[in-house]
């Protein structure tokens, strides 16, 4: 698989798939163009899972959980450095 990176979050995640023609790579759920970044919009504007799922048949509760999971553990190794850059 020459050319192609792995996303080794969504490998351990088989909900999540990130395919450079879909959505410019953004991680999704499978099957559906719903990127894991518009799901969590979505949550943190106020909508339940259940509600997300009824807007969009396409889309599991399962498919819900597994964006969360996806973010939490892109988020997991995050390092935070505060630079100061002489002026």
């Amino acid at each position: 698989m020459l050319g192609v990176a792995v996303d080794p979050i969504s490998v351990e995640l088989p909900q999540i798939s990130s395919d450079p023609s879909v959505l410019g790579g953004k991680p999704c759920v499978r099957g559906t163009r719903l990127s894991v970044e518009f799901i969590l919009e979505l949550l943190a504007s106020g909508a339940t899972e259940a509600k997300i799922v009824a807007a969009y048949p396409q889309l599991s509760a399962e498919g819900v959980r597994a964006a969360i999971i996806y973010a939490a553990r892109a988020l997991k190794n995050e390092v935070v450095w505060d630079v100061k850059i002489p002026a």
